[in-house]
């Protein structure tokens, strides 16, 4: 609800300042989805966190790999604890051996998953930084554009919060998108690769 007022209230303030300089108002409109997904920054950001994904997904297996191997010998000490091939004494030393494995496996396990749970959090606070980062450049280079196409106002087409209807006819987004893949390196990763990063290691 509080959204939604805002969100009238935003509208409410666009239409008045429209309306007060309609005679000197230029307006120009820009996909801010389109721009972000279609910025090679973007891609790179994309690249470089699937990289980091993919190095927590080896650390947390091997971690997984080093538990399943303490179980397996945490069963195979309990089964010689068992054993009445063995002698007393023995069979002793197994079960302490066996106890002190469980608590190497509870220690281990409780490991892993707070490793996780950091891994998830630092891709997450790593996803919102480059996102963050880049929708600074980006709106910096529709200010750009903007100032030099003579614009006052300019909204964004890739979200109908505010806008209700938007010609094509002063969009700049392609303008604003060829600006800002100007210094594109030539082997970047190839478009159409939004960045949608999931922390999910599973």
């Amino acid at each position: 609800m509080k959204k939604f007022c805002l969100t009238i209230l935003t509208a409410a303030i666009l239409a008045a300042s429209l309306s007060a300089n309609a005679a000197d108002s230029k307006v120009a409109t820009v996909d801010m989805k389109k721009l972000f997904n279609g910025y090679y920054k973007t891609k790179l950001a994309q690249s470089s966190l699937e990289t980091r994904k993919t190095e927590l997904r080896k650390e947390i297996k091997d971690m997984a790999d080093g538990l399943e191997k303490a179980q397996t010998d945490y069963k195979q000490l309990l089964d010689q604890a068992n054993d009445q091939a063995l002698s007393a004494d023995e069979r002793d030393k197994r079960k302490q051996s066996a106890a002190d494995k469980a608590k190497e496996i509870a220690g281990s396990r409780s490991a892993i998953e707070q490793f996780q749970r950091q891994a998830e959090s630092q891709l997450a606070d790593q996803s919102q930084r480059m996102s963050g980062n880049l929708v600074t450049e980006i709106q910096k280079a529709v200010s750009d554009k903007a100032k030099a196409g003579g614009f006052t106002v300019v909204l964004n087409s890739g979200s109908n919060e505010v806008v209700v209807f938007a010609s094509d006819a002063n969009d700049i987004t392609a303008g604003v998108l060829a600006q800002l893949n100007a210094g594109q390196p030539v082997d970047v990763i190839p478009s159409g690769v939004p960045l949608n990063i999931s922390t999910n290691l599973q």
